[in-house]
């Protein structure tokens, strides 16, 4: 039996011995983690995305999509940190085996979320050095105060989205692949003026010639209610 079957038919046994919501919850294991994993996503989808559909259950404070170092690609994973553990039963509950572009999903708990390799080898390196602080549990226990975009830290990305500003959703959305256009002081003067001067002839140019085609239009039909108008008189 494969997890996300597991997982539903656990939840259906709690439901049916009205344990959901206490202490004798399978949940309740999970209760000081606020990870989640999500599996079996589609391959395009980006950290906006992933984020867009499980933000359905709770504010989310953290998000690593796992990509090939290589490609950069998505793998089809990701690890989802909430802002309070409570959001990850629901997502857990009513996500998982939900449908998304043909692909069913996989959400479960993360008991224990451990930092991104390259993330984990940079902490340890700082740790060794002396810069471990107050903290005396090393990188276990670094990995629980993780901040946020960790995973995304000192890389390249695709855009300047940050998720501790957020996103604002009514912005006209920008290409920031498209360099602004460069107008040279001929362009704003004299080149400007001769696009306009030339559209607006051929606007005037345009309205002339369907006037024309109007007057004609006109005629042709004057033309034959005139000959029905004749040829009905010499019939009477």
């Amino acid at each position: 039996m494969n997890v996300i079957a597991e997982i539903q038919r656990i939840n259906e046994l709690e439901l049916e011995k009205g344990l959901t919501h206490t202490s004798g919850s399978w949940h309740t294991k999970y209760k000081d983690s606020a990870w989640v994993y999500a599996g079996n996503l589609p391959n395009n989808l980006t950290e906006g995305d992933v984020i867009c559909i499980l933000s359905q259950y709770g504010e989310i404070e953290d998000i690593h999509l796992v990509r090939d170092s290589d490609s950069g690609k998505s793998k089809g994973f990701a690890f989802v940190k909430y802002e309070d553990s409570r959001s990850c039963v629901l997502a857990v509950d009513n996500l998982t085996g939900s449908q998304v572009l043909e692909r069913t999903l996989r959400v479960d708990h993360v008991e224990k979320y451990r930092l991104p390799k390259h993330v984990q080898e940079k902490e340890e390196e700082r740790l060794k050095g002396g810069g471990g602080g107050d903290n005396d549990e090393g990188v276990g226990a670094s990995s629980n105060l993780a901040e946020a975009g960790h995973a995304y830290k000192d890389q390249e990305l695709a855009s300047s989205f940050n998720i501790q500003s957020g996103q604002d959703l009514f912005a006209a959305p920008v290409d920031e692949r498209k360099e602004p256009e460069q107008f040279s002081e001929e362009d704003e003067t004299g080149g400007n003026k001769e696009e306009r001067k030339r559209r607006k002839e051929l606007r005037a140019q345009k309205r002339k010639e369907k006037e024309v085609h109007r007057r004609r239009k006109e005629e042709r039909k004057r033309g034959k209610h005139d000959r029905r108008k004749s040829s009905h008189d010499r019939r009477d």
